[in-house]
């Protein structure tokens, strides 16, 4: 090849590695995903054996809020063996989820230095443990105050006789994105963690905050009276406030992480 000729450069490595790291992500989340979803299933298989005895108990609040024999209609001849399955979906859902949980740590895990990979041992406790005081919290004070209230809604004109699928996606629902949602610090840990917000920011924006809490609220909580929504907002907002406390702490995790990636050598 003579002098004045340019030689051929390969593509650029860094869009190479990019691109390679963006299908190396990709297929990591869907063995993550094909994981958890094996676990929900056998959870949930493993749940039938005791389903029928679960539906008793979620028709508790059913039961105090009305006088007489108690009892769900089906109004089509699939809707038992469904309300059966989501029951036992429930379930599932609660039985599978520190795998569920184990399974997003694995797949955020190698974001993170040595060093912080121990937080595992405080992030699937915490996680586990924020899930089942939203279940617990739901069923305890949300489901006994909206059932009342709709079971006894001008009763001279409205006689509450349920069916089983309504009011069993009613109270299912309301328990699992209670849990769900109770998981705000934890999200919000992990976005500060990867430097997409700032606890400033955050702490600007409560005004947002309140409106977007309020919103939720009314998304997750299947009742439309006010009280049902105040009592789901009331906890909501405290969670936030605790999770500003954690974007603190993830964002100067962050500052650290990117603060070696600096100071490492040139190749």
């Amino acid at each position: 090849m003579s002098g004045s000729e340019s030689p051929l450069l390969p593509p650029p490595v860094a869009e190479e590695a990019a691109v390679m790291s963006i299908f190396a992500h990709l297929n990591e989340l869907r063995i993550r995903l094909s994981y958890a979803a094996v676990a929900l299933l056998i959870a949930t298989a493993f749940s039938f054996i005791f389903a029928d005895r679960l539906l008793e108990f979620l028709m508790q609040p059913y039961a105090a809020s009305i006088e007489g024999e108690v009892a769900l209609q089906t109004l089509r001849p699939t809707e038992g063996i469904e309300t059966f399955f989501r029951v036992s979906l429930l379930a599932g859902v609660i039985l599978a989820m520190p795998v569920i949980l184990f399974e997003f740590w694995q797949f955020i895990r190698p974001a993170l230095s040595k060093n912080e990979e121990r937080y595992i041992y405080f992030f699937i406790p915490s996680a586990l443990f924020l899930f089942l005081l939203g279940i617990a919290f739901a069923w305890y004070i949300l489901a006994p105050a909206a059932i009342y209230f709709l079971a006894n809604f001008m009763p001279d004109i409205f006689r509450a006789e349920w069916t089983g699928q309504e009011y069993i996606s009613f109270v299912t629902r309301l328990l699992l994105w209670i849990g769900l949602a109770f998981q705000m610090p934890i999200i919000i840990y992990v976005v500060a963690r990867v430097g997409l917000v700032s606890a400033v920011t955050l702490r600007q924006q409560w005004r947002v905050a309140v409106v977007g809490v309020a919103v939720l609220a009314a998304v997750i909580t299947p009742s439309v009276d006010p009280v049902t929504m105040l009592l789901t907002m009331a906890p909501l907002f405290a969670l936030y406030i605790l999770s500003l406390g954690l974007a603190v702490i993830g964002e100067r995790q962050f500052a650290r992480s990117m603060a070696e990636i600096e100071n490492r050598p040139a190749l």
